[in-house]
């Protein structure tokens, strides 16, 4: 059984790999080639014109170290968009697995008149998704053990959601904002009451959070943003004294170029959301007995920020995180390194056996 969402009860683990399917691919075009670089198309065109059906090995790297993804993609559209996908024998890592530059990852052999043409499509995916996963995994390794939430999905193409989500599921990331991030792993989005719920209500932070608490299920937690009015102390506190037991965090997002009215620093170190205010936010908090009141971080934070704050004991319990994740890049490189079980390779190029690799039953 494949991965359902979470609302159906079924969740998927690291470690497993997705069964093609879950992929919801446009298989029909996949194979038409509309996705693929046209030269990939036409060395596929020529290859079945000149009846030439040479048995190769195709040898798949990445150009700089990271965690992999995308992996499962890949097969898929192997198995669903090659012809004759059953004659191939197709040997990966798993996603999640920590790569080096130049290791091969995956090895594909059979007709190349197959599968030339998917080249492209499963590259892409690769890329993509290994640089997601590598980015998050800097942060996670940032955090130590604090809780990452992954939230870029407004600074992108709403298409790339699902493999961007579970990109970051790969690398340990445990919440992610919308459904779409948590289809294949089966998870639901999560959030905090936003700024447009707080201007709906006026600018009143608190009747926007008592509203949510009122309308919303029991089980998403109350997580309230707190910098509407540039105060995040007594707005916190304002939230806390209203709400009790049913607040689960506040979110201190402050603009990078605002100054908190509470902080009493100067200089850009003291901009948005600073060691000061979160410090601040903490021992009002507990000062007034809402110690169980959780601080969650956002607003420009990257793995350099979260290890400045983690080396100097601000206290956060998680901190949500965008459009940095989207700065790292991983590119993959496919060849072909033997024709019919010889060397056969570019200069420079040759092949590069893994004892990692793991055949996979297609």
């Amino acid at each position: 059984m494949g991965p359902k969402l979470a609302k159906g009860g079924t969740k998927w683990k690291r470690g497993q790999r997705l069964p093609p399917h879950i992929f919801n691919l446009p298989v029909e075009k996949i194979k038409s080639g509309w996705y693929s670089d046209k030269y990939f198309l036409r060395t596929k065109e020529v290859l079945i014109k000149d009846n030439h059906h040479p048995r190769v090995l195709m040898q798949v790297f990445p150009r700089r170290d990271g965690v992999l993804c995308g992996i499962d993609e890949a097969i898929a559209i192997l198995t669903l968009c090659a012809e004759r996908s059953e004659e191939l024998v197709i040997k990966a890592l798993r996603d999640g697995d920590r790569i080096k530059a130049w290791e091969t990852v995956l090895t594909i052999e059979g007709d190349y008149s197959t599968f030339a043409h998917l080249e492209t499509v499963y590259l892409g995916v690769m890329a993509r998704a290994t640089s997601v996963a590598t980015a998050v995994s800097k942060v996670i390794k940032a955090a130590k053990g604090k809780t990452v939430l992954f939230f870029p999905a407004r600074f992108d193409h709403y298409r790339v959601q699902t493999t961007d989500g579970y990109a970051a599921f790969v690398a340990g990331a445990t919440g992610v904002s919308t459904d779409a991030q948590g289809a294949w792993w089966g998870e639901e989005g999560l959030g905090t009451i936003p700024h447009g719920l707080i201007a709906a209500y006026r600018g009143d932070t608190v009747a926007a959070a008592l509203a949510f608490d009122r309308q919303m299920p029991e089980k998403i937690k109350r997580i309230v943003l707190v910098d509407f009015e540039n105060d995040c102390v007594n707005t916190a506190l304002a939230v806390a004294r209203a709400m009790g037991k049913r607040l689960w965090g506040v979110r201190l997002d402050t603009a990078k170029e605002l100054r908190d009215k509470s902080v009493t620093a100067e200089g850009e170190e003291s901009l948005g959301v600073c060691p000061e205010l979160c410090w601040l936010v903490r021992k009002r908090l507990d000062a007034e007995g809402f110690s169980w009141v959780k601080i969650v971080v956002s607003g420009g934070f990257n793995a350099q920020r979260v290890e400045e704050f983690i080396k100097i004991g601000v206290p956060f319990d998680a901190v949500g995180v965008g459009s940095s994740l989207f700065k790292e890049k991983i590119d993959f490189t496919a060849d072909i390194v033997q024709v019919e079980g010889k060397p056969c390779a570019k200069v420079g190029r040759k092949f590069n056996p893994n004892p990692r690799l793991e055949l996979v039953r297609c």
